[in-house]
């Protein structure tokens, strides 16, 4: 017998009335001790964690949705055991496992994705505004949320991708650093000075205002293919975006493409030679069109 029913049979109410106010009474003061608790160190002390991670507030909002969720949840199950009510938090904790158990059988892929959401956020391997490319998909990262990522791509097309296709297979992030190398092969005839196109292809990039001077452009033979040397021009640019990469790129191209045509280097394209006789019994053999 508690305090409460005590004084309250002294006031003439009856001891079954007066055990459950008691209870009524201490699940409310132990609901409100957690929930207070939750609100005043427990939420900030989250609050501080996250900040010490660098999450921007997208990713920190679901978290502490998420934490204040079991707050409420201990909050509950604290009233229930401080109440009395022990046999109906225990019913109560059953029914919630059984149903968490279908629940989880049943929505398997949504849970895989939520999980997966939660290390994209924590890991970070591409943020808001990137671009990236997996699975021979590529664009730019318009929303992340807990279930889903959203890409927009080059085409404007919309993609609505599972994290867990993200998170289980390689994705390729070209800006997550200040610097990008591109790398171009340009191919000129076996006839052509390689020193000429050599020294041309390295004035181009060191005269374009958006590639950068270091880690400073080079150009190597990589290919002696069957008709032309092919010569990989390697140069960085500072700050990338996919707008820059393509800008960029379609102007150095052009640049050396003009200079090869005002020295006179040819850039030639593939040509094939066919030999042989052919006997005139094959010739005679050879349908003739009607007159």
């Amino acid at each position: 017998m508690g305090v409460i029913e005590v004084a309250l049979e002294n006031v003439g109410i009856p001891g079954v009335v007066a055990q459950t106010i008691e209870s009524a009474a201490l699940f409310v003061i132990a609901f409100g001790v957690v929930y207070v608790l939750g609100k005043t160190v427990v939420m900030p002390l989250v609050g501080r964690t996250l900040d010490r991670r660098d999450l921007d507030d997208h990713a920190k909002k679901p978290l502490q949705r998420l934490a204040w969720g079991l707050v409420l949840f201990a909050a509950v199950g604290v009233a229930f055991a401080a109440g009395g009510f022990g046999n109906i938090l225990t019913a109560l904790a059953t029914i919630a496992a059984a149903a968490a158990l279908a629940i989880g059988l049943a929505t398997q892929n949504v849970i895989s994705n939520f999980v997966s959401g939660v290390f994209i956020y924590a890991d970070k391997p591409f943020r808001i505004g990137d671009w990236i490319e997996w699975n021979d998909n590529s664009g730019v990262v318009e929303d992340i949320s807990l279930r889903v990522t959203r890409v927009r791509t080059f085409d404007n097309e919309l993609l609505t991708v599972p994290n867990s296709d993200l998170t289980s297979n390689v994705v390729k992030n070209p800006v997550a650093k200040e610097k990008l190398r591109l790398k171009f092969v340009f191919g000129i005839g076996y006839d052509d000075d390689v020193e000429q196109a050599t020294d041309i292809i390295v004035e181009e990039a060191e005269s374009h205002p958006d590639i950068m001077d270091d880690p400073a452009p080079s150009v190597r033979l990589t290919e002696l293919a069957d008709s032309y040397v092919g010569l990989q021009s390697r140069i960085w640019i500072d700050q990338p975006s996919r707008a820059d990469y393509v800008k960029t790129r379609g102007e150095y191209v052009t640049n050396v493409k003009a200079r090869f045509d005002e020295v006179g280097i040819d850039i030639p394209y593939p040509q094939r030679e066919l030999s042989g006789d052919l006997e005139m019994s094959e010739l005679a053999e050879t349908p003739q069109p009607a007159e």
